[in-house]
């Protein structure tokens, strides 16, 4: 049920959302997805046979207007390689189309597992300081196309903004942390628009969607997320730029330890 409890705890959630989308150069999916599922289990949903479709959609809608923000901020101070997108947009487009659609076909279970581990994965690597060689560079533009049509797929079927893997690549080539973060926060919108309008698509029709739905995105939770996460990204942003490099690693690191273990026990408590 829609109580007043529920909306200021979807706008306070939705806050940190925002904020932590500006620190880390993420859309914000990576808590998004979590807690548009429990929007769904407090309306008797959550077993829907497209509960985790529905919660991607509708991240991906709320992070069109999360990492636009995020993304303005991040220009603002300077920090997006302009030169890395225009290789990488084109890949991600392709890539995000493609999984939104064959997601569709895909057990929502499935989904689940593949979004904790993937997660987890990084949130190690992350914590463990794993470190590039120095001598490696970024790809030509083919490559950054290539790892960008992978990005999109794997984002699409996970519903975050691509932060959780641009930032880690873009650092493992040896870009500095917080021009990978600003990059990644720019990245994030075109895998946004064309994950929301994948989900939208892929879902037109499918039974048992709550009401007000389009396709697999959820409006009513699109509209308070999105209000709370525009206006918290600029501030996150803020507080990213004035973090040391290693803080903001370590910081993103904890962040998807977090997610990936409040994952793994809702995996196992339905099993």
């Amino acid at each position: 049920m829609w109580t007043p409890e529920t909306i200021i705890i979807l706008l306070a959630v939705g806050s940190l959302a925002g904020i932590i989308a500006g620190m880390f150069g993420v859309g914000g999916g990576t808590i998004l997805v979590p807690l548009v599922l429990w929007i769904l289990q407090m309306q008797g949903l959550e077993q829907s046979a497209y509960a985790q479709h529905t919660a991607i959609g509708t991240s991906f809608a709320v992070m069109v207007f999360t990492s636009f923000s995020s993304a303005l901020s991040q220009h603002k101070k300077g920090a997006v390689d302009w030169r890395i997108l225009q290789s990488m947009i084109p890949g991600v487009l392709a890539g995000v189309a493609a999984g939104a659609l064959i997601a569709r076909y895909l057990p929502s279970k499935g989904l689940q597992i593949f979004f904790t581990v993937f997660i987890g994965i990084i949130a190690v690597r992350a914590l463990m300081g794993i470190k590039p060689s120095p001598s490696r560079h970024l790809p030509g533009r083919g490559g950054l196309f290539g790892m960008g049509g992978l990005f999109g797929i794997l984002s699409s079927w996970i519903g975050i903004g691509g932060g959780s893997l641009t930032v880690p690549y873009l650092t493992f080539c040896n870009v500095p942390v917080h021009r990978a973060v600003g990059t990644s926060a720019a990245l994030g919108w075109p895998i946004a628009v064309a994950g929301a309008a994948g989900y939208w698509y892929a879902g037109a029709g499918s039974p048992g969607l709550p009401p007000a739905s389009a396709g697999f995105i959820y409006l009513p939770a699109v509209a308070v997320l999105a209000a709370a996460t525009l206006v918290s990204a600029p501030l996150g942003v803020k507080i990213s730029h004035k973090l040391p490099a290693a803080q903001l690693k370590k910081g993103f690191g904890i962040l998807l330890l977090l997610i990936t273990l409040r994952m793994a026990w809702k995996i196992v408590h339905n099993w």
